[in-house]
């Protein structure tokens, strides 16, 4: 694909590992999760590579510097860290990332705090990042930013005269001009992002808002292409801008999801809940996942269509997060009160219970043995970027006699929604019947929809997202970039499945 001597950087807000203290006071490493993990790995394993990111301590601890090179040495490539001041983590992270970007670029601008010392803070922070990068690379590199806590990193790097090629990725959507120009560093913002030689996305639809809000704010911006990837030519340099919709392990995930393990746990699970279908939900504790208005939804079904009680069970996982931001607090208080309203109305005593709620991080084997055991797979955000419990959900549902129900606003739905349930998440009543139609489908259709979909998520998986990004950087021919089954390419007609 690229020279051998051609390195690849990783720059990410965290590292692939957590760093925590041990009864002893020893640092103890712990690799994270995900797909992006996942993936890189070999790719940095084989070409020789460097990972650079915040590994979640303060400067105000002991150094962990020592603690790196054990923590990668199985891995093949080298970890660096990028130091941040308790203030930095505030400002940085807690602030501009998660009280002005987050919620921005979900379309919840009402929710964002544009307090200009986040600003500040955000730009002071991506060049400590971008200054790490510059001293680790060299002009053959190819130096890989992730996601929305690090847009400015190339435009730092560019100041500092770094020779090798800057692409990025964002994980989360993009949003259209109209919610975009409510930031008050709109322009320094694209400004910074056009920097990069390579910009990703994760839908053709995140794309578009991307070149709307350039044509809008960069009078000599001219785009140039209508294939999954174009070209902007903006003062004189070339950007390549393109979406690549991210995927998991999917080979990992069923492997997993056919141990006599999992099948043992998912039977457990029937055996609790007999002569029922179960409903599957599981999310992070986040605004944007639209989980109040899924109970509503699933309290419209038992209402609306009596025959149904004590023939479903609804399963909602939330597992925590943020819990010291009130916010959050709150989100987790409006849950607990929804799952008691429904408990109470509907439940029978000694017999069925309408919502079993589980609020705690979950083991791999358990996720999966959820997975395995759902009949339908629930799954409604208000907007994300991509969604990918959509597609551990397709990959661990092995006998396919399950059904999907997905929001249209999950960037997933771009590439599944031809075989999953498409809903609206804030149409309660549209989330009932596409409940009740899953339990009435008949087992045919259940099959051929979710054969489909885990034909295309094994097709198009995790390292398929990694080798295309990568191939997007060098290539010569913009056009040979075909986009998974289901895909809409033409930005014209990139929400056809929709509206």
């Amino acid at each position: 694909m690229t020279k051998q001597h051609e390195r690849l950087i990783v720059v990410s807000n965290r590292l692939p590992f957590s760093f925590r203290r041990d009864d002893s006071g020893k640092w103890r490493a712990e690799a994270s999760g995900g797909g992006l993990v996942t993936a890189l790995l070999p790719v940095l394993r084989h070409r020789g590579g460097i990972w650079i990111g915040w590994p979640g301590t303060s400067e105000d601890v002991p150094d962990i510097s020592p603690e790196l090179p054990v923590a990668g040495e199985d891995t093949g490539f080298t970890l660096q860290a990028v130091s941040l001041t308790a203030e930095e983590v505030r400002n940085f992270y807690e602030g501009f990332s998660n009280e002005v970007i987050w919620p921005l670029f979900h379309d919840m601008q009402l929710l964002c705090n544009f307090d200009p010392a986040y600003w500040r803070t955000y730009r002071e922070v991506n060049r400590k990042f971008a200054r790490a990068a510059h001293k680790a690379s060299r002009a053959g590199d190819f130096i890989w930013v992730h996601d929305y806590h690090l847009m400015n990193v190339a435009l730092e790097l560019r100041r500092l005269g770094t020779k090798a090629r800057i692409g990025f990725f964002l994980h989360i959507p993009f949003p259209p001009p109209d919610i975009y120009l409510k930031l008050p560093w709109r322009m320094a913002l694209i400004d910074a992002l056009l920097q990069f030689d390579l910009v990703g996305f994760q839908t053709a639809h995140d794309r578009r808002n991307f070149l709307q809000c350039v044509r809008a704010l960069v009078k000599d911006a001219e785009i140039d292409g209508r294939g999954q990837i174009v070209q902007a030519s903006v003062g004189g340099r070339e950007v390549r801008i393109g979406n690549f919709p991210i995927s998991i392990d999917y080979n990992a995930f069923m492997r997993q999801a056919a141990s006599p393990e999992v099948a043992a746990r998912a039977k457990e699970l029937h055996r609790m809940l007999p002569n029922r279908n179960v409903i599957l939900g599981i999310d992070r504790l986040d605004y944007t996942k639209g989980i109040p208005l899924r109970l509503q939804a699933f309290q419209d079904l038992l209402t609306r269509y009596p025959d149904l009680r004590e023939r479903v069970s609804l399963i909602q996982v939330v597992v925590p997060s943020r819990e010291d931001i009130a916010q959050y607090r709150d989100l987790k208080t409006e849950i607990e009160q929804l799952v008691g309203r429904i408990n109470g109305t509907f439940v029978q005593p000694g017999g069925w219970v309408p919502v079993w709620y589980v609020y705690r991080s979950l083991s791999r084997v358990d996720l999966i043995a959820y997975y395995r055991a759902a009949d339908i797979g629930l799954i409604t955000p208000l907007k994300d970027g991509m969604n990918l419990v959509a597609k551990e959900y397709c990959a661990c549902s092995i006998e396919e006699d399950c059904t999907l129900i997905l929001s249209e606003f999950a960037g997933a739905a771009m590439q599944l929604g031809r075989s999953a349930l498409l809903v609206n998440p804030y149409d309660i009543e549209g989330v009932a019947d596409a409940i009740h139609r899953a339990f009435h489908m008949d087992k045919a259709e259940r099959q051929a929809r979710m054969r489909r979909m885990r034909r295309s998520i094994r097709e198009y998986d995790v390292f398929w997202w990694v080798d295309s990004f990568l191939r997007a950087a060098i290539t010569k021919d913009l056009r040979a970039f075909p986009l998974p089954e289901n895909h809409v390419a033409d930005e014209s007609a990139d929400h056809a499945l929709l509206f």
